[in-house]
């Protein structure tokens, strides 16, 4: 009787942690390709902070509390999924080949970009906010290496995982634009 009625509960909390729905960061569509420098560029495994790494699509509400929306998930690790859609926008909106680490070519990429964010918080009061700093590593040395710091706002048009997604891809989009112009310097 016990097994049965652990086999039960085992069954319920599966079908419980079944239900959640996944979410995609949105790419946001490229306007034009940048002419930059490099000829190759290798984003590093984006830093994030342990709230925004988790798997919970959060919201800040008016409290100041970060909260989860209900059974709302990123559909990928955020890390993995943030240097992804970072390396995918540099490599379509640049002149560069753009991958995220561990690089796949035999030569080293000509630089590296190490993106730490600091805020990642979508805001119950209609905004994504998007805050840190990026560098731009040589790793042949022959090139100048410097940090930039950003701080990125973009409207939210409502406060359901999709559009939170949505934001954030629109943020993540003028983050990389920054990234490319600074490298077209």
């Amino acid at each position: 009787m016990k097994n049965r009625i652990a086999i039960v509960l085992l069954a319920l909390t599966m079908s419980a942690c079944g239900s959640d729905d996944l979410f995609l960061v949105s790419t946001p569509p490229l306007a034009s390709v940048v002419p930059v420098y490099p000829r190759s560029i290798e984003v590093l495994d984006v830093v994030l902070p342990a709230y925004a790494a988790q798997a919970d699509i959060l919201v800040q509400e008016a409290d100041g509390a970060l909260r989860p929306l209900g059974g709302a998930l990123w559909a990928d690790d955020p890390q993995l999924g943030i240097t992804h859609a970072l390396a995918r926008q540099l490599d379509l909106g640049t002149t560069a080949t753009a991958a995220p680490e561990p690089w796949p070519l035999f030569d080293s990429p000509d630089r590296r970009v190490q993106v730490t964010i600091d805020r990642m918080v979508a805001r119950a009061s209609g905004e994504m906010e998007l805050g840190g700093q990026f560098a731009i590593l040589s790793p042949s040395g022959g090139a100048q290496e410097y940090l930039r710091r950003f701080d990125i706002r973009q409207p939210l048009t409502g406060v359901e995982p999709q559009r939170v997604a949505e934001a954030m891809g629109r943020a993540l989009g003028v983050l990389s634009d920054q990234i490319a112009e600074s490298l077209a310097r």
